[in-house]
């Protein structure tokens, strides 16, 4: 019997499937955003093959704690700022959002920012304009375009991130090199490295995907009439966590293999050729002249505005989610205008403070490596709030997270800490 003819009524039939897939592949997707393809090129040219390491880390680490985030949404039906009012005194939860928001707010801007040069590599003409473009786009799109259709066209974008695995075909290779930088960890201790590193770390495992993935698994049971929380219908569970759990080693096995061969490819092109120090759009995208020659500069815009246009929505919807469940609001990307007014104001909100990054005199690709950073200091604290709720039974019921979601999870935790601290202390 294949996949396609199992049983009458089984959800697991092929185009289930690749339907179950999409939100996995999503996430992933969004985290090779513009500050990660900025953050990982950067790494490339400026320590070579030697911090490769850290995505091969980083892989593990942010499959446990993704899921567990999915898990949350899943087990209880609400996300993670609706659990966390429910464990946490108020104001604590209400410091944690505002946190996110701060973090999603120069996120946002930095792609935004980083979508206009990418624009202008390419088409010429005004940067704050095409960024302006991007943002009333996007915020249009979010608003009166169903979610599952803007994000079906846009997935497709991203396919050209898959320029970079390409650098194995037309650039000699050190392999045993490669070997050495993926498996044997080693950083300087300067205050410059440890950023650096905080950065990768950041922009990997970044704490608007835990919002996401968490809220995304109550739209998508809310939109199941079949469906409910697995405390509530503990006899889905086996299906539902079993499909968390591979779809989310699929989605983030993807984020890394690409963030993987961003980061290779800037370090076999541009520190092979003595560009330790990426300042601008255009320097970035030289990482891609062997593969593509002229069309470089077009293939990394294309790359930079299409995770671009997909992250948008997913960084303005995270903070949204957050404090709308927080404040108990109607909330929801599938949702009309009507029906969720406040939760579309925050994302207008959000969209348009980020805009303002525009307007600093920082370089767009300097401005997402930044945000990177800021994400790498601000998850701590929310990834422990994350992890103590996944443990709670009186929260999660018989339905608490898997030993090795919690071994890797505060694993996790602890290398983000450890990291953060590292880096403030030599600064």
């Amino acid at each position: 019997m294949t996949v396609a003819q199992s049983q009458p009524g089984s959800r697991w039939s092929l185009e289930a499937l690749l339907k179950k897939l999409g939100p996995g592949v999503i996430t992933g997707a969004a985290d090779d955003d513009p500050s990660g393809i900025a953050t990982y090129s950067q790494a490339g040219a400026q320590a070579g093959l030697g911090l490769l390491w850290t995505v091969v880390l980083t892989f593990p680490l942010m499959v446990a704690v993704q899921s567990i985030s999915a898990r949350i949404g899943r087990v209880t039906g609400r996300g993670l700022a609706g659990n966390m009012v429910k464990v946490f005194p108020k104001g604590i939860v209400m410091v944690l959002v505002l946190l996110l928001f701060v973090a999603n707010t120069i996120n946002l801007g930095a792609d935004l920012a980083a979508m206009g040069a990418a624009a202008k590599l390419v088409l010429g003409g005004s940067e704050r304009l095409y960024t302006l473009g991007f943002a009333v786009f996007s915020l249009l799109a979010i608003v009166f375009v169903p979610y599952h259709r803007y994000v079906g066209l846009l997935k497709w974008f991203t396919f050209s991130l898959l320029a970079y695995v390409g650098v194995v075909f037309f650039v000699k290779i050190d392999w045993a090199a490669v070997a050495a930088g993926a498996l044997v960890p080693k950083v300087a201790l300067s205050g410059d490295a440890l950023t650096l590193v905080v950065a990768i770390f950041g922009t990997t495992i970044s704490p608007y995907l835990f919002f996401w993935q968490s809220s995304q698994e109550v739209e998508e049971e809310e939109a199941d009439p079949e469906a409910g929380p697995l405390k509530e219908h503990p006899e889905q569970a086996r299906r539902e966590l079993n499909r968390i759990s591979w779809e989310t080693w699929v989605g983030m096995g993807m984020s890394n293999l690409i963030a993987f061969f961003i980061m290779l490819t800037a370090a076999v092109t541009l520190n092979a050729a003595g560009k330790t120090d990426i300042q601008t759009a255009e320097q970035a995208a030289e990482a891609l002249r062997p593969i593509a020659g002229d069309a470089a500069f077009f293939l990394f815009s294309l790359g930079l505005i299409g995770t671009g246009l997909l992250a948008v929505p997913v960084l303005a919807g995270s903070v949204a989610y957050a404090v709308g469940e927080a404040r108990g609001w109607q909330i929801g990307l599938e949702r009309p205008l009507n029906e969720a007014r406040p939760f579309y104001i925050v994302i207008a909100l959000a969209i348009l403070l980020g805009v303002g990054v525009e307007f600093t005199p920082l370089d767009p690709i300097r401005a997402l490596f930044w945000s990177a950073v800021v994400n790498g200091v601000i998850v701590v604290p929310i990834m422990v709030a994350m992890m103590i709720m996944a443990s709670r039974r009186k929260l999660m019921g018989r339905f608490v997270a898997a030993r090795w979601q919690v071994v890797l999870g505060w694993s996790a935790t602890a290398v983000m800490t450890a990291a953060a601290v590292a880096m403030l202390a030599t600064m």
